[in-house]
């Protein structure tokens, strides 16, 4: 049974793309595992994040309100962020990542979490990593955490 947030991002979606994504996506799973796709993707994010530097930040609200003019710009969500002491939680709402198809879930986040990782490494917190916090259900909700690795 289709949720309203499936109906949206498939109106979202312009129908030009659709097959293109998923036979893509059938692809690479049909070539790749799903640990060499979610590293494909993070690589892909992070070359996206590069060609599409975001403005100094002087705080974390700065950050959010760059984040989102950008996803705002290219239609793909928005994004909230909070700064829970030993982290700080991103959480992105509404990127078209289900236009891949529902089993690309697994690894199509990973495109975010690279692009994250760039831009936060571009303003100085290289020594941190982001991290997804689960595989979303549907798509419309990834979070990620920005935090020390762990050893």
């Amino acid at each position: 049974m289709p949720t309203v947030v499936d109906f949206l991002l498939e109106q979202h979606l312009s129908p030009q793309w659709r097959g293109l994504l998923r036979a893509l996506a059938a692809e690479f799973e049909s070539q790749l595992s799903p640990d060499e796709l979610r590293q494909l993707m993070f690589r892909v994010g992070a070359r996206f994040a590069e060609s599409h530097a975001l403005p100094p930040c002087e705080s974390t609200d700065d950050l959010a309100d760059a984040l989102n003019a950008h996803w705002s710009g290219i239609q793909w969500g928005y994004v909230e962020l909070a700064d829970e002491g030993d982290y700080l939680r991103i959480i992105h709402y509404g990127a078209p990542l289900a236009a891949f198809g529902g089993a690309a879930l697994a690894w199509t986040p990973a495109f975010l979490q690279g692009c994250y990782q760039a831009w936060l490494d571009a303003m100085g917190a290289a020594e941190l990593v982001v991290a997804q916090a689960d595989v979303p259900d549907e798509g419309f909700v990834v979070e990620f955490r920005l935090a020390r690795a762990t050893a």
